[in-house]
């Protein structure tokens, strides 16, 4: 069997009994997400959540977070997305490894391997603004990192992503600054076969700096689908999801998406 790795992302959780935006139930729709994932024929190896983990920053928050994660039986790893607060989410999961190696500059940016796969995790967030930023600090730690092992195939995470995605509100709060350097270097280093990003809210994919990137839907709210100049200041309930990345030691790197809702089947094919 191949190995798995579940992204989940922008789950944006809050206190126990608060909604999101004041409609948006987002522990209901995590709790759908982590039973999507025990439904699973194979349970993946590790489930990696990439920004946005909680709404508003606050421990009460992180504290469910905690709890709404806790029936998932393999390591979960937590990025910081704009709406995370990095102190609250260290003491909240103090257990976590990643979260304690502070990277340069004190920013939460990770390696993890499996066999046949590197991890390599950037922390995009700037505190107290919508946008994403890569300084000279995080650009010189990945590119440490790629330079340390040019053979492993290795997947890049990070919460903004790096391109325009035709929704003008959320490309305005993508990633502001350091993205043609991250491409430069991206282009450099042809392990490189996949960077998976968050905040879009939705299911996107492109090729850029000569590699796939993706984005994963949030496990709640999606943003509107509506690519007219100023269209994505919105959101809608279309099906909340998650990406599956499947690898083995000699295939590569393939990425599914998935949805929380149980779906009937399996079925045989025939008539």
């Amino acid at each position: 069997m191949p190995h798995l790795l579940a992204q989940l992302s922008d789950t944006h959780i809050r206190a126990p009994g608060e909604l999101a935006y004041r409609q948006v139930d987002t522990a209901a729709h995590l709790r759908a997400a982590v039973a999507a994932l025990l439904r699973l024929p194979q349970r993946p190896d590790a489930v990696l959540i990439s920004g946005d983990l909680v709404d508003d920053g606050r421990p009460a928050s992180y504290a469910h977070l905690r709890q709404l994660l806790a029936p998932l039986p393999c390591p979960v790893l937590l990025m910081p997305g704009n709406h995370d607060d990095p102190a609250a989410l260290r003491a909240a999961f103090p257990e976590h490894p990643e979260l304690q190696q502070a990277g340069p500059g004190d920013f939460l940016q990770f390696e993890r391997r499996w066999p046949g796969l590197r991890l390599l995790a950037l922390d995009t967030s700037v505190p107290q603004v919508s946008h994403g930023a890569l300084c000279t600090q995080r650009l010189a730690w990945l590119e440490e990192r790629l330079a340390e092992d040019s053979h492993t195939p290795t997947l890049v995470a990070m919460h903004h992503p790096p391109y325009a995605a035709y929704l003008d509100y959320m490309d305005r709060i993508g990633l502001r600054e350091g993205g043609p350097a991250l491409g430069e270097l991206i282009s450099r280093h042809r392990q490189v076969q996949r960077i998976v990003c968050g905040h879009l809210h939705r299911s996107s994919q492109t090729l850029w700096a000569g590699t796939l990137v993706q984005t994963a839907p949030s496990t709640a709210h999606q943003t509107w689908l509506d690519m007219t100049p100023g269209g994505g200041n919105g959101w809608g309930r279309e099906p909340p999801g998650f990406l599956l990345h499947a690898w083995d030691e000699d295939r590569p790197l393939v990425s599914h998406l998935a949805f929380s809702a149980a779906a009937e089947g399996p079925y045989p094919f025939r008539a």
